[in-house]
């Protein structure tokens, strides 16, 4: 295999084409034999085959910067960069990572953000009066989002060399949304000569490459515009999933999939025997849309976050709006619907809400509209790449004035909320969906939190009050009965529903017979929801104990790992109170 003798971009360009198109489909077949057993990234990777083997093949990596956006399709680079054993051992990741080699130069997990950020790699060049190439790699799905337009901007003017690639494949994480997409299909169709040119009216110098598949073209196309002394776009036309039928035939479940038999495409998961809650509120949606011809779903490129596949968005029509990857206008855009009377619900995953910071705040919460806000992944249960993690959102949401943010603990008090949510008009309201899996209770749930702040009191005790906030309400049963165990004394349990305010009235209450109050929050302390309660009881005798997890960046951790050492079991927990 000449795979095998590759270690660095040097040992590729001692190929000739004909073994470069080998190469290639050696690396096909490596990539689907690891993401058929272990999942990941299938169709961006299987698409960028030839066009990572011709760049390596042309510019002279890591002098001259590659700069991937997203990274979701950097498994080819990461091969011919001298990781390929540990691609094949899983001991790198999936992103791009400096850590793990010099030709990566940022940890990449979020969308739009490489042009930007090669920007700024070509100023310091250029102020150091340094030659060397800065290329980007940005998929057609991540031009949607505000931040790669801000980037072209600027890009265009820098007046130095500046080679960026578009990797027009034709969909986004499902289909693509935004008028720019008409233009780069007329591109496409023309072969790149049309008239309207959306990178010309930038300001760039522009090449087409209709065969994004084909390494002599690619080659060509690189050693073209390498070097250049200005700004330029390569436009090459790929097909995302390249090699694989399965993957061209489904797009969508093949951008990301989990482990799959490689023969068929299906899934090694049966997904189908399995509640979820994306596909829950999907369904629950669809109902309401039926009956309120006002009530939108809204997703920012990720539809399948809300459970709205393809066959639920054609059953949706126009009551369905996917922004394209554009979180800070997917908000502001939720916060306009609600303002002209509609019913906005809009799904997103928590790693990705933190890019609307300011939208939430100014867009929203400032002009009070009621857009209902459905955050999913969060947490220690949510995604575990550093690049996605889930920990952030509590601070983040739940400390914007006029923001009520709910925490549902099961099923029940899930769509509970959601009715509520969805019915009143007197607050902007984000729910953190539970992701530890469905948990169905069976009981029934109040359906108004108009009066905000009340918690609720499941198990009344003495002694020690236990607030289990949201996907923790679980852990918070498991002390409660371990403490009992442990001390024949019976723990008052609460459910404080809301992660925005603080219920005074029972703060108060729990002074007259209990000593310490223990918090538990599936997210970051600082800035958290514990903290609030400390501070409630910063000038009495009561002692409180919050549990939640530290502040910092962790990768790819083990779930019962990252718990314990939190110190967020219950045998750690109630060993604390009695210490204390």
């Amino acid at each position: 295999m000449y795979l095998e003798q590759i270690n660095s971009p040097a040992d590729l360009k001692k190929l000739t084409l004909e073994q470069m198109n080998v190469l290639s489909g050696e690396i096909r077949q490596v990539l689907l034999n690891e993401l058929s057993q272990y999942g990941g990234h299938v169709g961006p990777n299987l698409g960028m085959v030839e066009a990572t083997i011709a760049m390596h093949y042309v510019f002279n990596s890591p002098i001259d910067k590659l700069v991937f956006d997203v990274s979701h399709q950097t498994y080819v680079h990461k091969l011919l960069t001298g990781r390929r054993e540990g691609y094949i051992n899983h001991t790198v990741t999936g992103f791009s990572n400096p850590g793990e080699s010099p030709h990566d130069f940022f940890t990449l997990g979020h969308t739009s953000t490489a042009v930007s950020l090669s920007c700024g790699l070509a100023k310091a060049r250029d102020l150091k009066n340094e030659k060397n190439n800065i290329v980007t790699i940005v998929g057609d799905g991540s031009l949607s989002g505000g931040e790669a337009f801000e980037g072209l901007d600027n890009a265009a003017v820098l007046g130095s060399n500046m080679i960026i690639v578009v990797n027009d494949n034709e969909m986004s994480i499902a289909e693509n949304h935004g008028g720019l997409y008409g233009n780069l299909k007329a591109l496409r169709d023309s072969n790149g000569t049309c008239e309207c040119n959306f990178f010309k009216a930038f300001g760039f110098d522009y090449l087409y490459v209709g065969e994004g598949n084909d390494v002599a073209a690619l080659i060509a196309a690189f050693e073209q515009v390498k070097d250049t002394t200005h700004p330029v776009v390569v436009h090459i036309h790929t097909q995302k999933g390249k090699g694989y039928e399965p993957a061209i035939k489904d797009e969508e479940d093949f951008h990301y999939s989990m482990p799959f038999d490689l023969e068929t495409g299906k899934s090694k998961i049966d997904f189908s025997a399995m509640e979820d809650y994306s596909d829950l509120t999907g369904a629950y949606l669809l109902e309401k849309m039926k009956v309120n011809p006002t009530l939108i779903g809204v997703s920012s490129g990720t539809p399948m976050v809300i459970g709205f596949h393809p066959e639920q968005r054609k059953k949706a029509g126009k009551q369905f709006v996917d922004v394209g990857i554009a979180e800070e206008h997917a908000v502001a855009f939720s916060s306009g619907f609600a303002k002209g009377g509609g019913r906005p619900v809009y799904g997103v995953y928590s790693t990705f809400i933190q890019r609307s910071y300011d939208q939430l705040a100014q867009d929203l919460c400032i002009n009070n509209n009621p857009a209902v806000m459905l955050v999913f992944m969060s947490g220690v249960y949510g995604m575990s790449d550093v690049t996605h993690l889930g920990f952030f959102d509590i601070p983040l949401i739940s400390n914007i004035p006029n923001m009520v943010y709910l925490a549902p603990t099961c099923k029940e008090e899930y769509f509970a909320m959601l009715e509520w949510a969805i019915a009143q008009t007197s607050h902007p309201v984000s729910i953190r969906v539970p992701s530890n899996g469905v948990i169905t209770t069976g009981k029934v749930y109040d359906k108004d939190y108009s009066t905000l702040n009340q918690y609720q009191i499941t198990q009344q005790g003495n002694s020690v009050a236990i607030i289990a906030l949201g996907t923790f309400y679980q852990l918070g049963e498991s002390v409660a009965k371990l403490y009992k165990e442990k001390t024949n004394v019976t723990a008052t349990l609460i459910n404080p529903r809301y992660i925005s305010g603080i219920d005074e009235l029972m703060l108060e209450s729990l002074k007259k017979e209990h000593d310490v109050v223990i918090t538990l929050e599936d997210g970051v302390l600082d800035g958290g929801f514990g903290e609030k309660i400390a501070r409630y009881y910063g000038d009495s005798d009561m002692r409180v104990f919050n549990y939640g997890l530290k502040k910092e960046f962790v990768d790819r951790f083990n779930v019962e790992q990252l718990m314990e050492a939190n110190r967020l079991t219950d045998a750690q927990i109630v060993e604390d109170v009695l210490k204390a």
